[in-house]
């Protein structure tokens, strides 16, 4: 007799699912689970969770809440799903993200293929360039905050498949377990730290904001990473306007812009005399505002372009004060660059893509941590930083690939010097 099912979900997208799932990695979920623990049983796992998403009879556990202190601190609190519940979501964006990709805004960057913060910085200083004013959007607790009613209605304009809605349901209703392992229900935002809470949250704000902005203002350009959003205007009057219509549109998709960090930035550069209170913003980790910068034929001006921001770099030196570098004298220097290159060259890719100078002094933090670590290790050096600081600088030079920052600041394209 042949066994029939409810909905028709292959194996084969059970599987192209879980090898995304093990490739991103991920904590433990409320099931204690890791990934190590999945894999030894793998084929029974992925057969039952496959059994139960072609049956409807999947129903997602409740999400893991870990609280993490972040810098200023408060807490950041991260929702963990089970390592089943990930790649279940995973086969519902697979599924789901190839009918909703081909109708989304150009300018929109977040986690879709092809596209990067990079590409969104890049475009918002062309713009910046081309347009005096800007409206800096921040809206209050988005991913918590998102109206289920009105995001099942974005997502049927999508797909009729009656399999990826009951379980986008079903995940949006999913409750959270808290760090005293109480159970909070859930009615309104997409799933804690799940592999389609962003996707979600994309197909919501392309209906609130994207195509609003099409419609109503297609003469202003914009750049969208998620929830981070910058609109370019021309004049201080039309950006007024605009942040007055973006507060109402928000409100009326049951969205708060924050009150203080949606803002009016003047884009002030040599060309731009007038003053007004507020000439810089923050975007995607880098600080936009007015820089010294040369010109092809070696003259000075003021531009208003992007750098690493004092938040990003902060937050770098925190890590790096974490490593205790200094405190590992029973480690060798090629041991060092083997356990933190990986962080390092991540730093490096990211900050310095525009204005990479102003990365330098905090990957100088780096080598002093490391200069420290040489008047432990050698007793030559105990007592004398100068030297020990010669000394890495010698060995930077000789070898820049050793460490991933190493190329910027000693290589051919680096200034030198420990500072």
């Amino acid at each position: 007799m042949t066994q029939t099912k409810s909905f028709s979900i292959a194996k084969r997208q059970v599987w192209e699912a879980y090898k995304r799932v093990k490739a991103n990695r991920g904590g433990v979920g409320v099931d204690g689970q890791s990934m190590e623990e999945f894999d030894k049983e793998m084929e029974n796992n992925l057969y039952k969770l496959w059994n139960r998403l072609s049956s409807g009879s999947y129903m997602p556990p409740p999400v893991k809440r870990v609280e993490i202190p972040k810098a200023d601190g408060g807490i950041r609190s991260l929702g963990v799903p089970t390592i089943a519940d990930r790649i279940a979501q995973m086969v519902v964006k697979q599924t789901l993200e190839p009918k909703v990709e081909p109708y989304f805004h150009p300018d929109s960057y977040g986690y879709r293929p092809g596209k990067s913060a990079h590409q969104a910085i890049g475009q918002a200083r062309k713009r910046c360039w081309r347009n005096s004013w800007v409206v800096e959007l921040d809206i209050k607790g988005f991913f918590d905050a998102i109206d289920h009613e009105l995001l099942m209605r974005a997502v049927r304009r999508h797909t009729q498949e009656p399999w990826v809605l009951l379980y986008i349901e079903r995940w949006l209703k999913a409750s959270v377990q808290m760090p005293d392992g109480t159970l909070q229900k859930r009615d309104r935002g997409t799933p804690q730290g799940g592999v389609i809470r962003p996707l979600l949250a994309n197909v919501f704000l392309h209906y609130t904001f994207d195509v609003w902005m099409q419609k109503n203002y297609p003469q202003i350009s914009f750049e969208r990473y998620a929830d981070d959003g910058v609109c370019h205007c021309q004049t201080q009057q039309q950006a007024e306007e605009l942040l007055a219509a973006l507060k109402q549109r928000f409100n009326d998709c049951r969205l708060v812009l924050h009150p203080e960090k949606t803002r009016i930035v003047y884009c002030k550069d040599d060309d731009r005399r007038g003053d007004y209170a507020v000439s810089s913003f923050d975007f995607l980790g880098f600080t936009f505002r007015p820089r010294l910068s040369k010109n092809r034929w070696g003259k000075f001006f003021i531009n208003f372009s992007p750098a690493v921001s004092n938040k990003a770099t902060k937050a770098i030196r925190q890590e790096d004060r974490r490593w205790k570098l200094h405190l590992r004298s029973d480690k060798a220097l090629d041991d060092l660059a083997r356990m933190f290159n990986v962080v390092i060259h991540g730093w490096v890719n990211y900050y310095s893509a525009f204005y990479q100078s102003a990365l330098y002094p905090t990957l100088r933090h780096i080598d002093r941590k490391l200069m420290l670590w040489a008047t432990r290790k050698f007793k030559r050096l105990k007592g004398h930083k100068r030297q020990a600081m010669h000394w890495l600088e010698r060995i930077a030079r000789q070898n820049t690939q050793l460490f991933a920052h190493w190329r910027l600041l000693y290589g051919q394209a680096g200034i030198g010097g420990a500072g």
